[in-house]
């Protein structure tokens, strides 16, 4: 089979959600994530190695991005309504090139919870046509797992951490994103965020009801979603520390 064949356009199967690749490429992710949360030690130690992976990440973000967008000039397929990075995952790859770069406390604020929760979501539940091992299955979790590793590195080795303030600051730019990018929907005619319809594909959307309730359903799986990352992650095991600390 000719290499080409991995990146044209035309494809004889499509992507089967919890097929054998999709669990190999979370099971993939997940193990970086593991072994990345054991070497953050490491990592805090040695400034070089610190500031190496930083950029490794950055590289990672900014080349599956390019290689999309290189991707649709190549078949023909670029167009303003369906290939700008107005998705959720698109908007949260690039603020987490700038908040790697920049080490901004106030994107971490936003990204902790919405780009692990929205790439944590799209991964489970890809929007994806193309099986393993074409170049966008590729690209596909190497761009969501990198989105997630962005804010575990600013979590685990930068000492970062969520507040309760930056839940609600997350939920109340998310729906000013939302309101810019459905603005966006209706000058291009496009579906951006599945503001406009559903995905074609399947979806967690699928059991949110009919448009436009499945919106108003979305947001209060996602500002339950952020809440259980924070009480799971930081809350609950903070006061477990504080009440063992003053036995």
């Amino acid at each position: 089979m000719k290499l080409w064949y991995y990146f044209d356009r035309k494809h004889s199967e499509n992507f089967i959600m919890f097929s054998l690749s999709h669990w190999i490429a979370l099971s993939s992710i997940a193990l970086v994530c593991l072994v990345f949360f054991s070497s953050r030690v490491a990592l805090r130690t040695h400034p070089n190695l610190r500031r190496g992976v930083r950029l490794l990440l950055v590289l990672l973000l900014l080349s599956s991005e390019t290689g999309l967008q290189l991707w649709y000039r190549s078949q023909d397929l670029w167009k303003a309504s369906s290939s700008l990075p107005l998705e959720l995952c698109g908007i949260t790859l690039l603020l987490s090139v700038i908040m790697l770069l920049t080490r901004s406390r106030l994107l971490y604020s936003f990204l902790y919870f919405a780009g692990i929760g929205g790439a944590f979501v799209a991964l489970i539940t890809p929007n994806l046509v193309y099986p393993y091992p074409h170049f966008r299955f590729l690209l596909f979790f190497i761009a969501h797992g990198a989105i997630i590793l962005a804010s575990l590195y600013m979590t685990w080795v930068e000492g970062y951490k969520p507040t309760w303030r930056s839940l609600f600051f997350t939920m109340l730019c998310l729906n000013i994103i939302a309101a810019c990018v459905r603005f966006a929907d209706y000058l291009l005619d496009s579906n951006y965020m599945f503001l406009a319809h559903k995905p074609s594909t399947y979806s967690i959307l699928d059991y949110f009801g009919p448009y436009p309730y499945y919106l108003l359903v979305e947001e209060l799986f996602g500002f339950t979603l952020f809440l259980l990352m924070y009480l799971i992650f930081f809350e609950l095991p903070e006061r477990y520390r504080s009440r063992h600390r003053n036995l």
